[in-house]
């Protein structure tokens, strides 16, 4: 105990009783108790100060989880117990640190040194008094909570008086001393090798649990302005405008201004616990899967959050889930729209910072901002950006807009200081706030600016009932993996800023990231209300037919799942239904025979968002669904022909997760799937697959099955049927793109739900853009498209998958 001090001793032995009472600690990772359980060496744990407070907590935890007692004695020539301290306490008050090496690691350092047979395990510990959110429940704990400045005694007995049962402990994974003495010939180097070591583990527990210490936003900017490359672009904008250098560094101090985040641990921690209510408030509960996703990441990387955008929650949601798990919330990338009177000041002491919409023509905003960025990254500092640019109005992914992870990047190989791993999160809603506005905008109502005023009208609305919301954490995507494979395909220098495969990575990173998305997607009991009703004419069952669809297509998801991050509610078909019901998204037509569940047209409309979220988890079974719409019987390889034929640019609209040379195996198993539901039947040979006899129950199930993308090949149908009436090279892509537009729009006003997702542009334009890039379009001098033989072979084949009545729609619509 040579590093308690007499004072250090008297608490620790006068505290330990009611301490050990008092506090309760919050401890990860979770499976402590098995990681350790009968571990081969001695162990030693770490702290990062002397503190009688935190020795007593530690002991509760080792006590807790069957872990050998910190103040037990080694066996000798080791220290005489079984903690060390990085740090000590000097002065009468201890507001002075002493950072020199304990004589106890030097002890035990030279014990293992001299004896070949022995080694100890150093486990790194950090004990944090008032950083376990999910138990915050007064001001004055939020104020005494854990932050960067060292406390003194006085300021540490409040804390842990008044956070003994908010209280967070943080193991990390053991350091062996045998293997320091390997990298080092001499023990004294080795000492101060392990002494770094363990100082750079504790800091980084102490990073992920509260963030990295951020020094003051002026600070901050001062820097941003001094680095070399914003130097030149300040040079260069005074030679372009022709002002003064005065002039030119205003400009940039202003943008850096502008951008900056304000950051405060203490705004933070209040805010959790105002969310904390806002949420038991508007949601039935937030939901959280694959957090583990975050654990196996968090200490020594950059961490990049990268989820979908589905609403303006979205900031907030993600930030309070991080917190609630006990670790630093990102600083997040937020546009320009956003920095509102008020408003706009919270959110940066959120951790906010802001971006325009476009950078294009200004160079010396461009380098301001990735020299923020960049440094960001450096301090340790984990961001959150959307890369699909806006919030999707659909439900759909949006294509990526990749400018901020080609600026990740780049800063990134300019300053490679930790690894970065990029975290895709999805997020899955039963109700959102913007859900009106988000099909206002698509009939063609102008987009709203963001202001304090619109913000105080949607309050009315946070009175209605939103269920569930789920944050799930899908797999991560470490950039090292991805730059290894294109240095060594294009044997250039991952030192450089700018290699010539920057694109072509940045563009895969960014499909990585939203498969990975998708591969995490949560399907909740509005999900499935919302792909069964919107797949019939009327939007409406019969509830017997309703309820034995929903747990088909739940029985589907579990069976052969998307992937195996996919969380499937477990409720039953009624209770799914009853949901839908108190949620006020179905109504309940009573009968004598049997009751109706329908959904109004609103309402209808409305859930196209929510049906789309999840879209792409039944997207194989329902293709292989429509071949038998037409036909009775199909041969496996005319399946596989036209699978192979449409999954491209199925895949690349809903970003599925196999590639086009695995989609062949994934056929098979989903017609195996489907015959195990009793929907398709293999013939006698196997060389074909038979579906149920027409007007069974199973019949009626594949053809709802088959009607939840047969929207995606009608409106490809139509673009290809407008371009073929047109001729080869007599109309441009801008024009057909409207022309499709107007035409999937009288289509849905005559025949189909009139929904304005079945006519967004962005649609048609995507898949113009991939048949171009797959070359059955091209383009003429003159800019007007033309296609090959294979597009015909592709109209051709729709007609064996569409129904008669569906193209003879189509063509109406195009002929007139």
């Amino acid at each position: 105990m040579a590093d308690l001090k007499a004072f250090d001793r008297i608490c620790l032995s006068a505290l330990r009783g009611p301490l050990s009472w008092w506090a309760r600690p919050h401890v990860l990772p979770a499976d402590l108790k098995r990681r350790y359980a009968q571990h081969p060496r001695p162990i030693c744990y770490v702290l990062g100060i002397v503190s009688a407070a935190d020795v007593i907590a530690l002991e509760r935890a080792c006590s807790d989880n069957d872990l050998p007692a910190p103040m037990q004695a080694l066996r000798k020539p080791l220290p005489e117990c079984s903690v060390l301290f990085l740090e000590r306490r000097a002065g009468f008050w201890g507001d002075r640190i002493d950072r020199r090496i304990s004589s106890a690691m030097r002890q035990l350092v030279a014990a293992v040194a001299s004896d070949p047979s022995l080694d100890v395990d150093l486990i790194p510990v950090s004990v944090f008094w008032g950083r376990a959110p999910d138990k915050e429940g007064s001001w004055l704990r939020v104020l005494l909570a854990e932050n960067w400045e060292r406390a003194g005694r006085f300021r540490r007995f409040l804390s842990v008086l008044v956070n003994g049962r908010n209280l967070f402990i943080q193991f990390g994974d053991p350091v062996s001393v045998r293997s320091a003495l390997a990298e080092s010939a001499h023990a004294p180097r080795a000492v101060r090798r392990l002494n770094r070591t363990l100082r750079t583990l504790v800091a980084r527990q102490r990073a992920a649990a509260i963030g990295p210490d951020l020094s003051h936003r002026r600070t901050i900017v001062t820097q941003v302005l001094r680095a070399s490359s914003v130097r030149r672009a300040i040079a260069e904008e005074m030679r372009a405008k022709k002002i003064s250098r005065r002039e030119a560094l205003k400009l940039a101090q202003d943008y850096a201004a502008e951008i900056a985040a304000n950051y405060s641990h203490i705004f933070v921690a209040i805010m959790a616990r105002l969310l904390t209510w806002f949420w038991n408030k508007l949601y039935d509960g937030v939901e959280l899967h694959h957090v583990d996703q975050l654990q196996s990441i968090v200490e020594g990387n950059e961490v990049v959050y990268v989820p979908c955008h589905r609403s303006h929650i979205d900031y907030l949601l993600l930030s309070y889930a991080i917190y609630y798990k006990g670790y630093a919330v990102p600083h997040i990338a937020a546009g320009i729209n956003l920095n509102m009177p008020v408003v706009g000041r919270f959110l940066r002491k959120g951790g906010a910072f802001y971006l325009r919409r476009s950078f294009k023509g200004n160079t010396l905003y461009t380098m301001v901002f990735m020299k923020y960025l960049g440094l960001m990254m450096a301090r340790g500092h984990s961001i959150e950006y959307f890369i699909e640019g806006g919030r999707s109005r659909t439900g759909r992914l949006l294509q990526p807009k990749t400018g901020m992870i080609s600026m990740t990047l780049r800063s990134y190989l300019r300053d490679p200081r930790r690894p970065i791993v990029f975290l895709p999160v999805y997020f899955g809603y039963e109700k959102i706030v913007e859900g009106e506005t988000y099909i206002g905008e698509l009939s063609g109502k102008p987009k709203k600016k963001e202001s304090v005023l619109g913000l105080l009208k949607t309050l009315p609305a946070l009175r209605e009932h939103y269920g569930k919301v789920h944050v799930s954490f899908g797999e991560p995507i470490a950039l090292d993996r991805i730059l290894q494979q294109y240095t060594q395909q294009y044997g250039e220098s991952v030192r450089e800023e700018r290699p010539a495969w920057l694109g072509a990575a940045v563009s895969d990173l960014a499909a990585q990231i939203m498969t990975n998305i998708n591969s995490a997607a949560c399907v909740a009991p509005i999900n499935l209300i919302a792909l069964v009703l919107l797949a019939t004419s009327k939007q409406s069952m019969l509830e017997s037919d309703l309820v034995r669809q929903l747990e088909l297509y739940a029985s589907l998801l579990r069976q052969a799942p998307y992937s195996n991050q996919v969380w499937v509610t477990d409720a039953d078909g009624s209770s799914i239904v009853r949901h839908a019901e108190r949620m006020g998204t179905v109504q309940r037509l009573k009968h004598p025979l049997g009751d109706v569940i329908r959904m109004t047209e609103e309402n209808s409309v409305l859930m196209t968002y929510f049906r789309n979220n999840v879209l792409h988890l039944l997207a194989i079974p329902s293709l292989i669904a429509c071949c038998f719409l037409n036909n009775r019987t199909m041969r496996t390889d005319d399946i596989q022909r036209l699978m192979w034929r449409i999954y491209p640019y199925v895949r690349d609209e809903l970003f599925l997760r196999w590639s086009e040379a695995e989609i062949g195996a994934r056929v098979i198993e989903t017609l195996e799937d489907l015959a195990n539901h009793g929907l398709l039947e293999a013939t006698e040979s196997g060389a074909s697959w038979r579906r149920p006899p027409t007007g069974s129950t199973e019949a009626v199930q594949l053809s709802v099955l088959a009607q939840v993308t047969v929207q995606i090949i009608e409106r490809y149908y139509l673009a290809i049927a407008v371009l073929l009436k047109s001729g080869s090279g007599r109309i441009s892509q801008d024009v057909l793109e409207s022309q499709c537009q107007l035409m999937a729009q009288r289509m849905s006003l005559l025949y189909e739900l009139n929904s304005p997702e079945f006519f967004d542009k962005t649609l048609f334009k995507n898949f113009l853009d991939l048949l171009r890039a797959r070359n059955v379009l091209g383009v003429n001098a003159e800019g007007r498209l033309t296609y090959t033989d294979m597009l015909p072979a592709v109209a051709d084949d729709a007609q064996l998958v569409l129904h008669e009545q569906i193209r003879n729609s189509v063509l109406q619509v195009t002929h007139r």
